[in-house]
């Protein structure tokens, strides 16, 4: 099978690219929280986010922005603050109120992160975390949690 680069060669040349291409790429999370307070948003944003990452085995200068949602029901604290915390300090972050739909799962935290990778769209790895694996039923790979027992994730290669 051919590649990129061999369409980028000069006829019996060398290859004009000789860099892998870096695209952008979205990974998307999702967690929950029991409760409506700072410390329980913070709380669960920063796991996500760390698993994210984990998963993905980004670094801050990877990560082009982030988006973070909540459900109404979710206001005492921004989810973006965790990223902060925790060294995304140059990293555009933006938080969003998702659309009440009535019957959708309450007290959801998600998060669209783009990052320039040389990686493909599959090779990504997305991550659902708490009563949030129940967005992604479709997702065989399940992993019961050492830490929290009662919880799961889930990870997805599949696009969003």
């Amino acid at each position: 099978m051919p590649s990129i680069f061999d369409f980028l060669r000069p006829r019996g040349g060398r290859p004009i690219v000789t860099q892998p291409i870096v695209a952008v790429r979205g990974i998307r999370g999702a967690t929950t929280v029991s409760e409506d307070s700072a410390s329980a948003i913070l709380e669960a944003t920063g796991e996500l986010v760390t698993e994210l990452v984990a998963a993905n085995g980004l670094q801050p200068e990877d990560v082009a922005s982030a988006l973070f949602t909540v459900t109404p029901d979710l206001h005492a604290e921004f989810p973006a603050a965790a990223a902060r915390r925790m060294g995304w300090t140059m990293v555009p972050l933006l938080n969003f109120t998702e659309i009440g739909v009535p019957g959708r799962l309450e007290r959801c935290i998600r998060i669209l992160v783009h990052v320039n990778t040389t990686r493909t769209q599959d090779e990504m790895v997305h991550v659902y975390l708490r009563e949030a694996v129940s967005l992604r039923p479709d997702l065989a790979n399940l992993h019961a949690r050492p830490s929290h027992p009662t919880s799961a994730v889930a990870r997805s290669t599949t696009p969003q």
